[in-house]
């Protein structure tokens, strides 16, 4: 009787125990999410179609996109621009601040690329410069 006794203490001392833990669990910080750049970004969200093209299920540069804007494909881990390509080589998020680093090649050079992105919303970042002081280019997402 005394084991059965010992046993039902030591459970309910465990239900205790979890009971006590639970609200700290629920107000402590859950870890933030990733911001997910995947997708088509261009300089201006109406210029969209004329920057972007689809063949397929896949998202190219349309053939005369650099008239009407800029912009960058996002997959994965690899930023593919006009004329280069990276792969990002690591990525720091600190609220809506955004820092990644790439290996970018183009048809003359390699070089590695720091890129600075403000997150204003899930479809809308501004790229900063810190080498240029106040130069800020806006990007929004593309529908899919």
């Amino acid at each position: 009787m005394q084991q059965f006794d010992a046993r039902n203490s030591a459970r309910g001392g465990l239900i205790a125990v979890g009971l006590l833990l639970l609200p700290g669990s629920l107000i402590l910080p859950r870890e933030a999410l990733a911001f997910d750049l995947s997708g088509a970004w261009a300089s201006e969200r109406d210029l969209c179609g004329q920057v972007f093209s689809k063949k397929g299920s896949t998202i190219e540069f349309a053939e005369l996109s650099d008239l009407y804007g800029s912009g960058f494909i996002v997959d994965g881990n690899r930023i593919r621009g006009k004329a280069a390509q990276c792969t990002i080589t690591s990525q720091k998020q600190d609220g809506d601040n955004l820092e990644l680093s790439a290996a970018c090649a183009s048809s003359i050079m390699n070089q590695s690329v720091k890129f600075n992105l403000k997150i204003i919303d899930d479809n809308n970042i501004n790229r900063s410069f810190p080498e240029i002081s106040g130069m800020t280019l806006k990007y929004s997402r593309c529908p899919s």
